[in-house]
C-alpha cells in the first residue's frame, strides 16, 4: 500500500486546522493503513493515538512504523474492524481516510479492493461508528472522493453534526476537483470553505501545498 500525496495532504491539513489544541488528548484513526495519518498527527500534537486497521498485513506495517518512530509511546495499533473495536473511552478527534470508491471499478486484488473501495466499510457504517466513538464535543475529519461530497455532507447533517471546515483539492488548475477534506462536529458554526491545487501548471508543487507539507517532506 503506497503512501499517497492526498493522504499526506489530509494529515497536514488536519494538523494545521487543529493547531496546538491541548483539549485534544486522544485521537482515533479509523482505517489507518500503514499508519501515515497517525504518524503525522503524533508529530504535531501531544495526543495519544489509537489506530485501527482491518487488514493484517497493513496493521503489521503500521506497527513497525510506530515502533521505529520517536512518538512510539503515544501510538497503538489494533488489527480489527472498527465495528469490533470497543475501547473504554470516547475520542476528542476521529480521523479517517476511508475506503474508495463506491460503485467504481475494482481491481482483482482483494486487499487492494478493501483498501480502496467501501465494500467493507460504507460511509453510512463509518458515520455510525463515529457517533459511537466520538465525544459529544469532539471533532471528526474525513477524506473522500470529490463526487461523494454532497452525499457525505447530507450524512453529516442527518447524524446531527455540522460541517465546520471543507477543502476541495485538485491536481492543478487545469484539472477538476478529485478529493474533499471535511472537518465536522456538533458545533453549529459557519463553515470555512477553501480550495487547493497540489501542482502549479508547470508541475511544480504549489505554494499552498508546500506550506502545509514543508514540515513533513524532506524535499519541497
Amino acid at each position: 500500500m503506497k503512501v499517497c500525496t492526498d493522504a499526506c495532504l489530509f494529515g497536514a491539513w488536519i494538523a494545521h486546522a487543529i493547531g496546538q489544541d491541548d483539549s485534544i488528548r486522544n485521537i482515533l484513526d479509523i482505517g489507518t493503513g500503514t499508519g501515515l495519518l497517525s504518524l503525522l498527527l503524533a508529530q504535531k500534537t501531544k495526543a495519544v493515538l489509537d489506530a485501527v486497521e482491518l487488514d493484517e498485513f497493513a496493521a503489521g506495517q503500521a506497527e513497525e512504523n510506530f515502533s521505529s518512530s520517536p512518538w512510539k509511546p503515544r501510538l497503538s495499533i489494533f488489527n480489527a474492524g472498527i465495528a469490533e473495536f470497543y475501547p473504554d473511552k470516547q475520542y476528542d478527534l476521529i480521523i479517517s481516510n476511508p475506503p474508495f470508491f463506491e460503485n467504481d471499478l475494482k481491481s482483482g486484488n482483494n486487499a487492494k479492493n478493501a483498501a480502496k473501495h467501501d465494500s467493507t466499510l460504507t460511509l453510512e457504517a463509518l458515520m455510525l461508528q463515529i457517533r459511537r466513538l466520538l465525544k459529544k464535543d469532539g471533532k471528526a475529519c474525513i477524506l473522500i472522493p470529490f463526487h461523494r461530497t454532497i452525499y457525505m455532507e447530507e450524512l453529516i447533517q442527518g447524524n446531527g453534526y455540522f460541517t465546520n471546515h471543507k477543502m476541495l483539492v485538485k491536481q492543478s488548475n487545469r484539472h477538476d476537483f478529485f478529493r474533499t477534506m471535511l472537518i465536522f462536529s456538533g458545533e453549529n458554526s459557519a463553515s470555512s470553505n477553501s480550495t487547493l491545487s497540489i501542482n502549479e501548471n508547470d508541475n511544480t508543487y504549489s505554494m499552498a501545498f508546500t506550506g502545509l507539507l514543508k514540515d513533513y517532506y524532506l524535499k519541497l
